[in-house]
């Protein structure tokens, strides 16, 4: 895989839009078609033992993944610490790396609980929300200190409609953009399943990326059109994120107990499901192939950003994205698609 940032095209660069904003002091971001998400560093769901994030992030350089995304929420900082550990032999300049404010992380009460919030992690340092200018800042400095770098490269948002919104609007994205301004981050953005949410932070002018989550997937694209067009127009990049629907769309045999939002998924998406593995089949590829690929026919997603836990996932999700999908695939995809 060609993913190294340095080899992809200018066309991966965000337009500047024509306002009074100054241009930025770095160069725009040029983002890696697959990124590897670092979510299961942190325990999500399940302790990941070293030797699984050892071989996880061997095999991400060695397949050619140079973007790595992580966050304070990510089990309490532990995605963070054993992501900047693993990545700390690796020519810094060659990789980005994202990360993400609005929750900090304050002492716990240390009572040995070992999940918290879907992360098998001890109870040693608990989340609160703070979207503040100083927040904000103090988050970004205390990621750089759990990762051991001296920088990331891009900043989102985590989640603000889950948190306090208004604050995130009203101080933690202009926050972001005087850090973007003054060279401490290259990109900025927000991250969230929220389309409306989505919406309103590209409408601001401030921000150069969305984390998708989920919404815009070869499952579910109905309610994101209106949040894709913006992004064109506003020359504002997609990271395409949950892109398996929470399982659903992870294997090409499709099982009766299959997820969607993390429960049962619902008859008819089994069933559509199940349509688009024999439209893959048909065409000598696979359910995941075509769900990782998806996203990025559109021409504002940038990346795609998948968890990955251990080698041999890295090597199949690598696998999945350099596959040669027949045009004719997308065709029947389309076709077959529920009408707008």
């Amino acid at each position: 895989m060609s993913d190294d940032p340095a080899s992809l095209s200018a066309s991966s660069e965000r337009p500047r839009p024509s306002s009074d904003r100054p241009e930025p002091s770095i160069p725009p971001l040029q983002l890696p078609r697959l990124g590897f998400g670092a979510a299961q560093l942190g325990n999500l769901f399940r302790v990941t033992s070293d030797e699984e994030a050892d071989g996880a992030v061997a095999a991400a350089w060695d397949t050619g993944i140079r973007y790595f995304d992580t966050a304070p929420h990510y089990g309490v900082g532990t995605s963070e610490r054993r992501l900047g550990q693993r990545l700390a032999g690796y020519p810094r300049e060659e990789y980005l790396v994202s990360t993400k404010v609005g929750r900090l992380l304050l002492p716990g009460p240390g009572t040995g609980d070992d999940m918290d919030s879907a992360f098998a992690v001890p109870d040693e340092h608990v989340r609160q929300w703070d979207f503040s200018e100083a927040g904000v800042r103090r988050s970004h400095a205390e990621s750089l200190e759990r990762l051991g770098m001296d920088r990331v490269d891009i900043l989102f948002a985590h989640d603000p409609e889950e948190g306090p919104t208004e604050p995130a609007f009203a101080e933690g994205l202009p926050a972001l953009a005087r850090m973007r301004e003054e060279g401490l981050v290259r990109a900025v953005g927000v991250g969230s399943k929220d389309v409306a949410v989505l919406l309103r932070a590209v409408r601001t002018g401030l921000i150069d990326l969305v984390m998708l989550s989920g919404r815009y997937t070869l499952l579910e694209q109905v309610g994101a059109e209106e949040l894709l067009a913006a992004c064109v127009k506003h020359g504002v990049g997609i990271v395409a994120v949950s892109v398996f629907n929470s399982g659903l769309l992870a294997q090409h045999q499709v099982p009766e107990n299959a997820t969607y939002e993390y429960a049962q998924a619902p008859a008819p998406l089994l069933t559509r499901a199940r349509e688009l593995a024999s439209i893959a089949e048909h065409h000598g590829v696979t359910l995941p192939d075509l769900a990782v690929q998806y996203p990025l026919r559109h021409p504002a997603v940038r990346s795609v950003v998948l968890g990955m836990r251990t080698a041999a996932q890295v090597r199949s999700n690598a696998q999945r994205m350099s596959t040669d999908i027949p045009a004719a695939a997308w065709e029947d995809v389309e076709r077959t698609a529920e009408p707008r």
